[in-house]
């Protein structure tokens, strides 16, 4: 059984109106919680095969500062430009054409993209994933080209303002 963890990246600055969407960094509350959610994560002791990230700064940084904080992710990161984006359906056909040998990946990036996958593969209703927000799915498929809808059981959901993570 494969897993995919789907992370929102951490919250953004808007301070510099001159940066691109791509340059914005994290503030300060978002560098916490990347470190924080680290710690959360790490305690799920998940063994994850690749990291998947969006090139965008914030979303790097996200997953920099968990590294940093946990070793999560250290050697195993890779910044896809496909993953800057905020449809779902582009997430889903990137994670269709990964390699089968990889059986737990994280895919980190941004939304309505990564709440809209959640809730399409496994049939959940999330309204929104807030920021820094994870989700571990359980996909009943043993290939990457066999997701579709309906095909993940969500089994653990957090998010930084959670009191205490939700194993579902």
């Amino acid at each position: 059984m494969k897993k995919l963890i789907l992370i929102r990246h951490a919250k953004s600055s808007w301070k510099d109106p001159t940066l691109s969407d791509l340059q914005r960094p994290l503030k300060k509350r978002g560098e916490r919680n990347a470190r924080e959610m680290a710690e959360r994560l790490m305690a799920l002791d998940l063994k994850v095969d690749k990291v998947f990230m969006s090139p965008a700064l914030r979303v790097t940084q996200t997953i920099d500062l968990m590294t940093e904080e946990t070793g999560f992710g250290a050697g195993i990161t890779v910044i896809s430009p496909d993953l800057y984006s905020f449809g779902y359906d582009d997430l889903l056909l990137f994670l269709k054409e990964l390699d089968n040998s990889s059986q737990c990946i994280v895919v980190a990036g941004h939304n309505p993209a990564v709440t809209e996958l959640v809730n399409f593969l496994s049939g959940a209703d999330i309204p929104n994933i807030p920021t820094c927000g994870i989700a571990v799915l359980e996909l009943n498929v043993d290939k990457w080209s066999a997701l579709g809808a309906g095909k993940a059981k969500m089994v653990h959901y957090d998010y930084p303002k959670n009191d205490t993570s939700i194993e579902v």
